[in-house]
């Protein structure tokens, strides 16, 4: 009985799921899109903002100091993903359309998420300041990298101008609130770590409201109507056998470098993760003139799939009894 009851999902995880129902038949619109951009992007905020109030200057640096954590995230996100894009051709090529798999071997080349990589990392009690640094700094990489990785990967991508508008939203909505948190540790930074409910809260808050309105704007550009029913159910397939490759080299490479589970944690999340939010942008100058909608796609599904079962592998990990040799790096 408790093995079957240990089985089933979460509350968190059942709130994930119902939160995809209710954006599949109820997808914000309009301004009901710009409403939930704006409540995400003040709730991500606001995350940051606490993690900076509670993290200490010492526990910053020395994550922002973890090179070899740093490295193999980095080699995962841009050059193993890829080279697993093109080693499964033979097998995911045959399951969707040309324009599918064009997708994806573009969301193998993007840079890996910021705001949902660090909250599931905090969720699992994982290594938070080096997932900080790490997931920050993929997506201020991939803004150079990922055209570079399109051309080579791509055949006949083409070259585009790099923006440097995700750089500047990157600073002002993660980097800016958790330079303020770390200013103002020193007046409410004991008040904060006193209140870890509040920031579980604030963490999963954030996730379900990204969950919403990335499956509404998907919903909204023909989720379920514009992709034939054998070749969505291929990509489900395709994008699912690639996290899942990309899951177990991640937790391989944790252990063949010897990292602690903390670390282990942050390699996982932070090298798994593909970016939505960096990803759309970037394929409308990168394939403009091309069906973006259809590039775009996989990306959509895949950050879909990614989230709920890193959900729950975040639920599982946050459950496991506190070892006491485990190194507590928030204060």
């Amino acid at each position: 009985m408790k093995r079957l009851v240990s089985l089933l999902p979460d509350r968190f995880t059942l709130f994930l799921v119902i939160t995809v129902l209710i954006a599949s038949l109820l997808p914000a619109h309009g301004q009901g899109i710009k409403f939930f951009s704006n409540l995400t992007n003040f709730a991500v905020g606001l995350l940051f903002f606490l993690h900076g109030a509670r993290l200490s200057r010492e526990a910053i640096i020395k994550g922002f100091t973890h090179w070899s954590l740093h490295a193999v995230i980095f080699s995962t996100t841009f050059i193993l993903f890829p080279i697993i894009g093109l080693l499964l051709r033979p097998v995911l090529q045959p399951l969707v359309t040309p324009e599918l798999y064009l997708g994806i071997l573009f969301l193998c080349c993007l840079p890996a998420t910021v705001q949902s990589a660090i909250a599931f990392t905090s969720m699992a009690r994982g290594n938070v300041p080096a997932a900080v640094c790490s997931a920050s700094a993929s997506s201020l990489l991939g803004i150079f990298v990922t055209p570079v990785l399109v051309g080579l990967v791509i055949a006949n991508a083409g070259s585009a101008p790099v923006s440097f508008d995700a750089v500047v939203k990157i600073m002002l909505q993660l980097l800016l609130p958790f330079i303020v948190g770390q200013i103002m540790r020193r007046w409410i930074g004991a008040w904060v770590h006193k209140r870890k409910a509040m920031l579980k809260f604030v963490d999963q808050g954030s996730i379900l409201l990204v969950v919403y309105t990335a499956f509404s704007e998907a919903v909204n550009e023909g989720l379920w109507h514009n992709t034939p029913l054998d070749a969505l159910a291929g990509l489900v397939v395709s994008c699912a056998a690639i996290l899942a490759v990309a899951l177990l080299a991640t937790t391989l490479l944790g252990r063949i470098f010897g990292f602690n589970l903390p670390d282990r944690i942050t390699l996982l999340f932070c090298g798994s993760k593909k970016s939505l939010a960096s990803g759309v942008p970037m394929a409308q100058v990168l394939f403009a003139g091309h069906a973006v909608g259809a590039v775009v796609l996989p990306l959509m599904l895949f950050h879909q799939i990614q989230l709920m079962v890193c959900a729950v592998l975040a639920s599982r990990w946050a459950n496991r009894p506190v070892d006491p040799h485990e190194k507590d790096d928030h204060h």
